[in-house]
């Protein structure tokens, strides 16, 4: 196991199972989220469906047997919007097209960003104290909210990313106050721009540097060839990448250039109907065992489960579960 998580007292079992942090939001949710926003609603009945919906992902996690567990993000909308919404300087941008029929409202910097209280914590601590596992805290990174928003106030990409840095660095440094140990920023957007990588890595040194706890990051479809292996160079303990989608076509890289850190490995592909059964799985599980010494690996989704129907999101996690059960 790794020394930091040993450090931390944190004890796992072999090919932990986690997940990436989204989960599909129940239909009294997604009804109840739009109420809200025609003001047939107030923010108090929101908040009651959320935490039912956050206590509904919880309890199935732990009847399910995955190890880390994640809040399922029931009380966000979009990831950048919804610290957008939290930090000041930004303004609430029109509606963008992400992919397919997925549309967010892309904020706008208007003027210097800043942290002024917590943004996760109290969920944080909720889902924490529901379960003796460990809850992952969940962020977006500052390169992804920059690059993810129209910026009409800095003078360019990296110092607006850097400033932003300083606000993510807060929000972690609240989550540990809070107790939390495993932290999980994710960076989406370096995977499309692989020329500003060294963007990510000085933020992501900004954020963890001298920080008491282990750290993840998530970063998901692209062209991990123009930035392997130099992305290593991201002070975090973990990538939690997609691997799947890609039919593991990163392990040719590894075999020329080690995996010199922990790696959260996607075994099935979040953006698919079809449901990966449990030879398949264990299949791909053991594909990495040949590249990734056991010690290292960790076992997710390929991204966030939100875009499946809550049946599909189970079933591919059920099968995720039985699969490490049986190699275990």
């Amino acid at each position: 196991m790794n020394d930091k998580l040993k450090k931390l007292n944190i004890n796992l079992p072999p090919l932990p199972v986690t997940s990436v942090g989204s989960f599909p939001k129940p239909h009294y949710l997604v009804r109840a989220r739009s109420d809200f926003g025609k003001n047939k609603i107030n923010k108090k009945r929101l908040y009651e469906l959320e935490k039912k919906a956050t206590d509904e992902w919880l309890d199935y996690q732990e009847n399910a047997g995955i190890d880390i567990l994640v809040d399922g993000e029931m009380y966000r909308g979009d990831m950048v919007s919804f610290f957008a919404e939290e930090i000041t300087g930004f303004n609430k941008g029109g509606l963008i097209r992400s992919y397919g029929n997925r549309y967010y409202y892309k904020p706008i910097i208007i003027d210097r960003v800043g942290w002024t209280k917590p943004i996760t914590v109290d969920w944080w601590r909720y889902c924490q104290s529901k379960t003796e596992k460990p809850v992952k805290g969940m962020l977006t990174g500052p390169y992804t909210i920059m690059d993810w928003s129209f910026n009409e106030y800095y003078p360019d990409r990296k110092t607006t990313a850097l400033t932003l840095a300083g606000c993510i660095r807060k929000e972690v440094e609240a989550l540990i106050d809070a107790g939390c140990k495993i932290i999980q920023i994710d960076e989406p957007a370096l995977s499309v721009r692989p020329d500003e990588l060294k963007i990510v890595i000085e933020t992501m040194h900004k954020i963890t540097e001298r920080q008491d706890a282990y750290f993840i990051t998530h970063i998901c479809y692209g062209d991990f060839e123009k930035i392997y292996p130099e992305m290593l160079e991201i002070s975090v303990d973990n990538f939690d990448l997609e691997m799947s989608n890609s039919n593991l076509d990163m392990l040719e890289l590894f075999k020329k250039y080690p995996f010199t850190k922990d790696i959260t490995f996607g075994v099935v592909d979040s953006h698919n109907h079809l449901v990966e059964d449990v030879k398949l799985i264990k299949k791909r599980i053991k594909q990495a065992l040949e590249y990734i010494p056991k010690e290292q690996l960790w076992v997710d989704p390929d991204c966030g489960l939100k875009t499946r129907t809550i049946e599909e999101a189970k079933a591919k996690l059920n099968n995720i579960v039985t699969a490490v059960k049986e190699l275990r």
